[in-house]
C-alpha cells in the first residue's frame, strides 16, 4: 500500500503563498493519480486539484484556477501544491490523496489512500 504525509502548511497573510508537499512511501507515487482536497471548519471536504498518473493532465476547482498549481516529481516520490494569491476562504485542512487510476478525477469517493492533512490558515 501507499502512505502519504503532507507538509508545508502554516499561517500566511492574504495575498501570500505557500507550497504544500505530499511525500509517499510504500509504493511509488507514479502508480497513482494524485489529488488535493481541503476541508474548512463546518464545511464539507471539497476538491482542490488533481494530476494524472502520467503528470500530463491536471484538473482544478474553479475557485483556485489561476492561483494554485499541482505538480508531481516521481523521482522524489512527491506531489506538490503551489498556492499563490491566497485568500482567507482558502483556510482549511489540506489532504493529499492517491487514486488507483490514471485520471485526475475530482470525486472524494474515487480516491483510495489519504494523508492526515496539513493546516493552512490565511489571515485577512
Amino acid at each position: 500500500q501507499v502512505q502519504l504525509v503532507e507538509s508545508g502548511g502554516g499561517l500566511v497573510q492574504a495575498g501570500g503563498s505557500l507550497k504544500l508537499s505530499c511525500a509517499a512511501s510504500g509504493r511509488t507515487v507514479s502508480d497513482y493519480a494524485m489529488g488535493w482536497f481541503r476541508q474548512a471548519p463546518g464545511k464539507e471536504r471539497e476538491f482542490v486539484a488533481a494530476i494524472s498518473r502520467s503528470g500530463l493532465t491536471t484538473s482544478y476547482a474553479d475557485s483556485v484556477k489561476g492561483r494554485f498549481t499541482i505538480s508531481r516529481d516521481n523521482a522524489k516520490n512527491t506531489v506538490y501544491l503551489q498556492m499563490n494569491s491566497l485568500k482567507p476562504e482558502d483556510t482549511a485542512v489540506y489532504r493529499c490523496a492517491a487514486r488507483r487510476g490514471a485520471g485526475p478525477t475530482s470525486y472524494v469517493r474515487e480516491y483510495n489512500y489519504w494523508g492526515q492533512g496539513t493546516q493552512v490558515t490565511v489571515s485577512s
